[in-house]
């Protein structure tokens, strides 16, 4: 069987332990990474909407940074939104702004009616990578 290994970024914040989940699970070349919010360290939301988003992602590549990874190296995406229609112009901006280059990766986005007092959340699956000397 595989070893879980979670994985926590320098700067972690107050859900992990509130709600007691890791940011992150290592499963042999695979990092399942938990559904970023758009919290400050306190766990307290971004009041404005697309600062969430922004800080959702910046949130995420906290956790990819303490696997040794970056967005290059998702594979899969899935994102949850309170108003998809109303919310969905503002959250494709700001992905354009923080995926990179092509290829994408997959990505699925799901209308919810409830993420816990946030508005926007983002789960993704990485492939680490290879480390110079290892095999």
């Amino acid at each position: 069987m595989t070893k879980r290994d979670a994985i926590f970024p320098a700067n972690r914040h107050a859900l992990y332990d509130v709600h007691k989940y890791s940011a992150a699970i290592r499963s042999g070349d695979l990092l399942f990474v938990s559904g970023q919010v758009g919290s400050r360290e306190d766990g307290s939301p971004e009041p404005v909407f697309e600062d969430q988003v922004r800080r959702a992602f910046a949130n995420l590549r906290g956790v990819l940074a303490a696997a040794g990874c970056s967005f290059d190296d998702v594979v899969d995406v899935t994102t949850f939104h309170t108003d998809p229609e109303a919310q969905l112009e503002s959250v494709l901006a700001i992905r354009a702004e923080e995926i990179g280059a092509p290829p994408y990766p997959n990505w699925t986005a799901v209308g919810v009616n409830w993420l816990a007092g946030f508005d926007f959340e983002i789960k993704v699956i990485a492939r680490i990578p290879t480390q110079a000397g290892q095999s």
